[in-house]
């Protein structure tokens, strides 16, 4: 389906109910005032009689095909449409003729096909009605010569019948036009483009064809820019502007600010204006639009919809289209709503894009900071005791400047681990567990060559239940808690243990050092409150809504951290 083009809605079930349902009960009533009508039909009476019996039961079945389908059928409306017409032509000519009272009959047909084909179905209908009706009055007074037979009577039901076609026929009209409109509202692109360009150019073609409007002109301010904008729609073309703040002083009237409106004849000396209000439609004199906008627009019949939004406000104008009524103020007002709630959803979508490459970049900040910096601050000092070990012991500097060399290839092949976590490179769940078993034990490894510390790390199995990211966040929380133990606490020993639960994973860090520069147990919001504890550590287990308990003394300090399971993509918190 091509963008503008939008599926007709058409709830041809419940007309068909709606038809049939009528059919029974116009037969029944039928054969019921048949029965007891004393001037029954003197000729073909039994005819007439068995006629209408059988269209009773006639209407009946159809009535139970009907109700108990889920859809309904095209071969069966239309058969039955002809059917009905052949129908109420044969009760015509067994009773009376042209004078027959089941000439009320047609009006039946008419009003079914207006239902099922709107105006189309209601002309036709209305011709082969007018066809059959025509044909029984010549047929009565040429050929039989009916002596009851009444030209006069015969011509005023003729043009009753086609006065009521043409009624029912622009009733099918109206009912087209408002299908087609809730069908394009129904069609509103809900996808969101993902430049500005592309979103302006959707909104106003959109708009446009809702309205059927040969020109569109979007004009509006952003909530953050100085800038006032102009898109507009004309031909297939589509055009977007950028003018100074001042470029329009007063765009609509100040009478008619924030109001729909709709004038037929903006250029006229002294426009009438229909606009909305508390109290209703209102009309209201004077000049309409900005005298500039107006001039480079040549703006003469337009439909005003105030745009409304916490980003976006302006106005919508739909240019030259003619006989606009209040219908299309309701219909402005819609569009309006559906365009500023397109554009609102743009502005969102870029924030929210912005908010999380801001997060993102605080996230390769931190974990950069927790590994490699402090790495390489590591490596400097080891440096520092080579470079005084240089003359008094060459061969104990060797040897630091080997195991320096170890460390550096390390942090290479950890640098390019983080580079490669980058990347989209979907993994099993199975393969994290050992990923990160492999990679914890390493990072053991490279502390103890580092620091001269002893790490003793025990790692129960997760079951393939901790996701890619939160692997990810448990190595560098362990990270950071080993080179705190290591470089602050002055530790020898530290042991570092993981275990799976029922719905987090459990991280236990304890080693010997001299504590924190606070005694006691404290949890994370006490630790946040009082503003103890590393700082980087507290913001990861917030960030993943973790808990976090330091046990601190001063023969050293115990660090007991919860994070929640991570399942297809969500926190599986409490």
């Amino acid at each position: 389906m091509r963008r503008g083009e939008a599926l007709q809605y058409s709830p041809q079930s419940h007309a068909e109910r709606l038809i049939v349902t009528g059919r029974v009960v116009l037969a029944a009533f039928s054969f019921v005032a048949l029965w007891l009508d004393p001037s029954e039909p003197a000729r073909h009476a039994a005819t007439a009689y068995a006629l209408v019996a059988l269209y009773v039961c006639y209407a009946l079945l159809l009535a139970l095909l009907v109700w108990r389908a889920a859809a309904p059928s095209g071969r069966l409306r239309l058969a039955t449409h002809a059917a009905d017409l052949a129908i109420f032509s044969l009760f015509m000519y067994f009773t009376e003729g042209p004078n027959s009272p089941f000439f009320l009959f047609f009006v039946f047909a008419l009003v079914c096909a207006a239902l099922r084909w709107q105006w189309r179905g209601t002309l036709w209908t209305a011709a082969a009605a007018l066809a059959a009706f025509i044909a029984m009055g010549a047929y009565a007074g040429e050929v039989l010569r009916d002596p009851a037979f009444e030209l006069n009577r015969f011509i005023m039901r003729s043009a009753y019948l086609a006065v009521v076609a043409a009624l029912v026929a622009y009733l099918g009209a109206h009912e087209h036009r408002v299908r087609r409109e809730m069908s394009r509202l129904a069609a509103w692109p809900s996808d969101v483009p993902p430049d500005a360009r592309a979103l302006l150019h959707e909104t106003v073609q959109h708009a446009a064809e809702v309205l059927g409007a040969p020109r569109l002109l979007m004009v509006w301010e952003e909530a953050d820019e100085p800038w006032t904008y102009l898109a507009s729609w004309s031909g297939g073309e589509f055009r977007w502007t950028r003018e100074p703040p001042d470029a329009f002083p007063q765009l609509v009237a100040e009478p008619l600010a924030g109001t729909h409106f709709l004038c037929p004849d903006a250029t006229a000396p002294v426009p009438i204006v229909l606009h909305t209000s508390a109290a209703g439609f209102q009309r209201w004199r004077g000049k309409l639009l900005d005298t500039d906008l107006q001039t480079r627009f040549a703006i003469g019949p337009v439909l005003g919809a105030s745009l409304r939004g916490g980003h976006v406000t302006g106005y919508l104008l739909a240019l030259d289209k003619r006989r606009m009524t209040s219908d299309d103020l309701v219909l402005g007002e819609i569009v309006a709503h559906q365009a500023v709630t397109h554009m609102e959803q743009f502005y969102l979508l870029q924030r929210l894009q912005q908010t999380a490459a801001t997060e993102e970049r605080i996230r390769l900040s931190r974990d950069l900071h927790d590994g490699l910096l402090q790495s390489l601050t590591g490596i400097a000092l080891h440096l520092e005791s080579v470079r005084r070990q240089l003359d008094a012991e060459p061969e104990a500097a060797r040897q630091r400047l080997r195991e320096i060399q170890e460390l550096i290839t390390a942090e290479q092949r950890d640098l390019r681990a983080f580079i490669g976590q980058l990347k989209p490179v979907p993994v099993t769940l199975q393969e994290v567990d050992a990923s990160l078993a492999a990679r914890l034990a390493e990072l053991c490894e490279l502390v103890q060559r580092q620091w001269g510390v002893r790490v003793e790390l025990s790692m129960d199995r997760l079951d393939g239940h901790a996701s890619e990211a939160l692997a990810q966040e448990i190595y560098w929380i362990a990270h950071e808690a080993l080179v705190n133990a290591a470089r602050h606490a002055r530790a020898t020993v530290v042991r570092v243990a993981i275990q799976g639960e029922s719905r987090h994973v459990r991280l236990l860090v304890a080693d010997n050092g001299r504590g924190f520069p606070f005694s006691g147990r404290y949890d994370l919001p006490a630790l946040t409150e009082e503003k103890l504890g590393p700082r980087t550590l507290k913001e990861r287990i917030a960030a993943l809504q973790g808990s976090l308990n330091i046990d601190s003394t001063g023969a050293g300090a115990r660090l007991d951290i919860r994070l929640p399971l991570v399942r297809s993509g969500v926190w599986d918190g409490d």
